[in-house]
């Protein structure tokens, strides 16, 4: 292969195939004279932009440093004391440096092949053990996207479970964070049920119930014996949710043992920075009983085809691309990297050191409580945790700004009341200079281990007992064993992960590098506006380049995953018909080949799903179409069209399709998961879309992360701008978009707990942009087409490639057909992904969007060397099928039924497989040089799920 020369420019290092010859190559076995004839051949014409994008000029990996440094440093960094969920922390180096700033971590995607991901999945054992034991409920999720958002999944939950009082009202205590009632009061206003804001404190209200939400401590600090108002709301048939903070648990009650039935919360205070809002993984965990109704993904332990202990996702029926319209929650991804780096921060210090930060925080905020009391200020509470929330009438603003000059940010409550939390952050010097602000003096210290709530109230239960969070207390004992799990995975910085529709790409560590800047990290979400020049410079920036990418009129990155969203896209339509007087529009058509979550979020919207056929060919059905818009004209909300499809095409009538849908007064939702085979090609807002949302862990980089961090910024036309996501806490001005800092604050329903949702990872998506520019933005898309369309040239004459367009052509991925080959040999695509992995790679995507079949997409950043060796890899499981059609070896004793090959395996002196160990391990020669062993032989699923087990095991079961 020939060498690419030296390249100045960003894009020839993102871009995989680069040299000419390597180009001709490939154009060659296509049959076209250049990139730009293939693109003119697989994308419509009549959807076709005429303009290059209007972007800035593509800076090089140091200028857009250099310029991310400027916007850094507009950033007013302080000593953040505002809380309300949110607070400093300490993220251990050996963390940030081995866990978030590592592409092992950082590439890996979500653990659904679990024989390749049993790090990730360990360490989100010991994350759901962790919350388990915290909050003393038996079973945990894997992570949910932020604690406004969980909080409202627990409502959807108690709704769901309690049959007896499903539709009655839920009943949510004033004592919660205002962006969480106002998260939750969205959700029930989509769906139609009532919320009910009151004072537990004073008993609870009238009226049937399915279930109350309690915050720990609260709002306003207190910590609260909650027993008597859960065990009041039982004996009235509802359920209840605590909203708890998991390092007040390790000295206050449980949940779990005041009588709850689910707590949420999130575990940012885990050595997880600020990051301006974002990403931060919440939790769920709940009672046995409703484990089949949680949303989100839970790690379970099972055994491999030796018998031998492996993770895996339990109970996998329950995601919602599976279930679709059926679904619970609309929930896809979730907060992995975060949940990860949350875990190990509860490994690195044990339960002794989460108890001694516990201890040192509560001192700290009681020194400060005795010393505002003894200088003759009221508090709102006397029992709290690490919130002091002090009564200083008429002057919450003097206090306020004399904090914020002596460079600490303190909470304005009202104009009478301001709020002070301490954090692992918090210093005695501290303390003393924030007394100081309120005109008070420390005198005397508070000693840790000294509680200031009541006796009852101090948690007698213990936690973290598992050896995993003991056994590792060296740096030298953490590095070997984040080492030792990440070595267990395959990531893309080991392999190609050629997944359809999920667009496992290029993580610059250009991109990267910002991220974890204090500067951009160590800023609180509510801090003052004037403290977030340089954020707010940088989103609007960021917003203004993807509005012109996508051609609509205005953008909100609110939305912390794809499938929020859609959601919040959807909701945008909902409004603008409710304030047209069209209430009655509430029918979402859905073609079959759209993306799982459509229809999930179409119901969590309030919508009603419509599934509308698709040809033979993959295209959408005209005459359906026609058909169920005449049924549904006048009840008709939106059409939702994954463009291009999920079978990887280019839907030739999507104007078409669009234009229908107008005429009968609906909206067209272009669903944008797949944008990174349009940019700079084609703009929905151009070519008949109303919304879309965008993936930026997809199209614009940000890396998966195992599972998340995910943001899905939602762009609409001119007429659903006031419908965009508003503020939670209700207190963002709003401004015109487009210039300098500026930032539009909009009038819809809030879908997370921040105004710009996942703040902290868009430094990446800025960067990703700003380095490729007009051009390499563009080259990107056209060289992701000619990877795709390459590899199902190459692998026709093997396995059928189900859907093409007119040409002949796929867009950005196509799908591998195995189904005849099945029926003939009983090999199916779940055996092909398996034998993969003993080849070195990830699967691409399997049974979806059709059953049978895997889904390839290579993305741009892969070179000719590793999709050659994809394509060999192929050829090779294509003879091995083969040879089983021939009778060479039964199935159940084929390497393709026996995959995936372990080293204890291929080296056991018992070997009796009818195939040779050299065909098992190494079954091309490469392999000999870099070869990749699972640690797991193929997994049980099934057993796995019939006995569910969701915290770590004893350390026995992995021995021998």
């Amino acid at each position: 292969m020939s060498i690419a020369p030296y390249a100045a420019d960003f894009a020839d290092r993102h871009i995989g195939v680069t040299a000419s010859a390597d180009i001709e190559r490939m154009l060659a076995q296509l049959g076209f004279p250049s990139v730009e004839a293939l693109v003119d051949a697989a994308v419509p014409a009549d959807i076709r932009v005429d303009r290059p994008l209007d972007l800035p000029a593509p800076l090089s990996e140091q200028g857009a440093l250099a310029r991310l440094r400027e916007m850094a440093d507009r950033n007013v960094l302080k000593t953040q004391m505002i809380g309300q969920g949110f607070s400093g922390t300490i993220t251990p180096p050996i963390v940030l440096r081995k866990v978030l700033e590592n592409p092992a971590w950082y590439t890996a995607y979500t653990p659904y092949q679990p024989e390749i991901s049993q790090g990730r999945l360990e360490a989100l054992l010991n994350f759901q053990t962790m919350v388990s034991d915290l909050t003393a409920l038996p079973i945990a999720n894997a992570s949910l996207l932020d604690e406004s958002s969980a909080a409202a999944e627990a409502v959807l939950l108690m709704r769901r479970a309690n049959r007896a009082q499903g539709s009655a009202k839920t009943v949510v205590d004033a004592n919660l964070f205002p962006q969480t009632i106002a998260v939750i009061r969205g959700r029930a206003e989509a769906l139609g049920f009532e919320v009910e804001v009151a004072d537990l404190s004073r008993g609870l209200p009238e009226g049937d119930m399915s279930g109350i939400v309690l915050q720990q401590p609260g709002d306003d600090g207190a910590v609260v014996d909650h027993t008597a108002i859960i065990a009041a709301a039982k004996e009235r048939g509802a359920m209840v949710t605590v909203v708890a903070d998991l390092l007040a648990l390790t000295l206050i009650t449980p949940p779990g043992e005041q009588g709850a039935d689910i707590a949420v919360g999130n575990t940012q205070r885990f050595g997880v920075p600020l990051f301006f809002g974002g990403p931060h993984a919440a939790y769920m965990a709940i009672r046995a009983g409703l484990e089949r109704s949680m949303p989100g993904r839970l790690v379970g332990v099972s055994k491999d085809d030796a018998g031998t202990p492996a993770y895996r996702l339990a109970l996998q029926t329950r995601e919602q691309h599976i279930r679709r319209e059926k679904a619970t929650s609309n929930i896809c991804t979730a907060q992995a990297l975060l949940a990860i780096t949350a875990s190990m921060y509860a490994v690195y210090h044990g339960p002794e050191g989460l108890k001694a930060i516990a201890e040192r925080t509560h001192a700290h905020a009681r020194t400060l409580a005795a010393a505002l009391t003894a200088a003759g200020i009221e508090l709102a509470r006397s029992e709290f945790f690490d919130t002091v929330v002090a009564r200083v009438p008429g002057r919450a603003e003097r206090v306020i700004a004399d904090a914020e000059a002596a460079g600490i940010n303190l909470r304005r409550i009202d104009a009478d009341t301001v709020g002070v939390s301490t954090d692992e952050t918090t210093t005695a010097e501290i303390i003393a200079t924030v007394a100081g602000v309120f005109g008070a003096s420390v005198a005397e210290t508070v000693a840790e281990g000294d509680y200031g709530f009541a006796p009852g109230l101090v948690r007698e239960s213990d936690y973290l007992t598992h050896p995993i969070f003991h056994s590792v207390r060296s740096e030298t004992q953490m590095l070997r064993y984040l080492r030792r799990l990440s070595g267990r995975d395959l990531a893309l910085d080991r392999t190609m992960i050629p997944l359809g529709s999920c667009t496992m790409k290029l993580n610059s560590t250009a991109e990267m590098e910002a991220i974890s800047w204090p500067e951009f990290a160590g800023i609180h979400p509510y801090a003052p506006e004037h403290q977030t020049a340089g954020w707010r410079e940088l989103i609007a920036d960021l917003e203004g380049r993807l509005v012109e990418i996508t051609g609509y009129a205005g953008i909100s990155l609110q939305p912390n995953a794809g499938s929020q969203g859609e959601y919040a896209g959807l909701l945008a339509i909902r409004g603008y018909h409710r304030g047209n007087g069209d209430a009655q529009r509430d029918v979402c058509l859905i073609p079959a080949s759209a993306h799982g979550t459509n229809a999930a979020s179409a119901v969590l919207a309030g919508m009603r799903v419509v599934v509308v056929k698709n040809t033979d060919a993959g295209a959408i059905d005209l005459d359906d179409l026609d058909a169920k818009i005449a049924e549904h004209r006048d009840a008709l909300a939106a059409i939702m069209i994954t463009y291009p499809s999920t079978y990887g095409l280019y839907d030739v009538d999507v104007r078409e399709v669009c234009d229908r849908v107008h005429a009968a007064g609906g909206q067209v939702y272009i669903d944008g998961a797949n944008m990174n085979a349009l940019v700079g090609l084609a703009k929905p807002g151009e070519f008949g879309g109303d919304v879309s949302h965008l993936n930026l862990h997809k199209t614009f980089a940000i890396p998966h992360g195992g599972g998340g961090p995910g943001v899905g910024p939602v762009a609409v036309a001119e007429h659903l701008l006031p419908h965009l996501p508003g503020d939670p806490t209700g207190s963002a001005v709003a401004a015109s978009s487009g210039t300098g800092d500026t930032v539009a604050v909009r009038d819809g329903i809030p879908v997370v707990a921040t105004l710009f949702g996942s703040a902290g990872v868009l430094p990446i998506s800025w960067a990703y942009i700003a380095m490729l520019g007009a051009d390499g933005l563009t080259r990107a898309t056209r060289h992701a087409l000619l990877g795709a369309n390459y590899i199902a040239s190459r692998l026709r004459d093997h396995f059928p490639v189900l859907f093409t367009g007119e040409s002949g052509l796929v867009a950005h991925e196509c799908i591998l057909d195995l189904r005849e080959l099945t029926a003939k040999t009983g090999v199916t695509a779940e055996d092909v992904a398996k034998r993969l992995i003993d080849f070195g790679f990830h699967a691409p995507t399997l049974a979806f969007p059709v059953a049978g079949t895997l889904m390839v997409e290579p993305t741009e950043s892969e070179d000719l060397g590793e999709l050659e060796r994809f394509i060999e890899a192929m050829i090779a499981i294509r003879r091995e099928i083969d040879q089983v059609a021939a009778g060479d070896f039964p199935l159940l004793e084929s390497p393709l039924r026996r995959a995936p090959h372990t080293a204890a395996a291929v080296v056991s002196s018992d070997w009796d497989r009818p195939y040779p160990v050299e065909q098992a391990a190494f079954p091309v020669p490469s392999l000999r040089v870099d070869k990749y062993f699972p640690p797991v032989g193929r997994i049980d699923g099934a057993h796995g799920d019939r006995n569910l087990v969701c915290s770590c095991p004893a350390p026995e079961a992995f021995e021998g």
